[in-house]
């Protein structure tokens, strides 16, 4: 179901939490392609529900990146992405299901930029949880969708993706880096994730996000 803006979005998950068992935290994914937008409509999503009192946390997935030996590879350099980019089978069984489950969480973890050749350990620690907001890449693969009460695809063109890419200079390439990285890599795993996994298919919410 297409939903036309952040507001009507905010209005559909208070009516959800209304709704909702008190003794679990709600949960709810946002994703999209590289660039899509993700974390902007989290931390206005979040912003937003704060003003009804509920005590919401968002995590960036990107945190349980695996280290670039991993995750990358120059053998068919987008499946290798789409499978190993991330610790996903961790960030859910340690972090989110818990804490949808009791509100709370504290735990260590190895963490890593993306720009990080080592991993440093970081301290997740939460309390009294209404709402969670986990945002990143892949988190609809099939394997995942059933554990959120809540799914947001923010959707737009693969070339808004890359005009913002280019201009927030990620994982500081240059442009021509940045357009080569995001057309043998981050694209083509993309593809694969619409075609195994149809994420925007699946969600509850599709929230357009290209330029008017």
């Amino acid at each position: 179901m297409t939903i036309t803006s952040i507001s009507k979005l905010e209005h559909a998950i208070c009516s959800l939490v209304e709704r909702h068992d008190p003794s679990r935290a709600i949960l709810i994914g946002v994703s999209g392609i590289d660039g899509a937008g993700k974390g902007w409509v989290s931390t206005e999503l979040a912003g937003r529900l704060r003003l009804h009192g509920y005590h919401v946390v968002v995590l960036n997935v990107d945190g349980w990146l695996n280290l670039p030996q991993v995750r990358f590879s120059p053998h068919s350099p987008g499946a290798h992405f789409y499978h190993n980019a991330l610790r996903l089978d961790e960030f859910f069984a340690r972090l989110l299901k818990p804490l949808q489950a009791h509100r709370c969480v504290d735990i260590v973890a190895d963490y890593a930029e993306e720009t990080a050749r080592t991993f440093r350990l970081h301290r997740y620690v939460y309390k009294h949880v209404d709402i969670v907001l986990a945002e990143g890449i892949f988190l609809f693969k099939a394997a995942y969708r059933r554990i959120f009460d809540l799914m947001v695809w923010v959707d737009c063109s693969y070339e808004t993706a890359l005009e913002r890419a280019i201009a927030r200079s990620q994982e500081g390439l240059s442009p021509q880096d940045t357009t080569r990285a995001f057309k043998t890599i981050y694209f083509p795993a993309q593809h694969l994730h619409a075609h195994i996994d149809a994420p925007k298919v699946h969600a509850t919410y599709i929230l357009p996000n290209d330029p008017n």
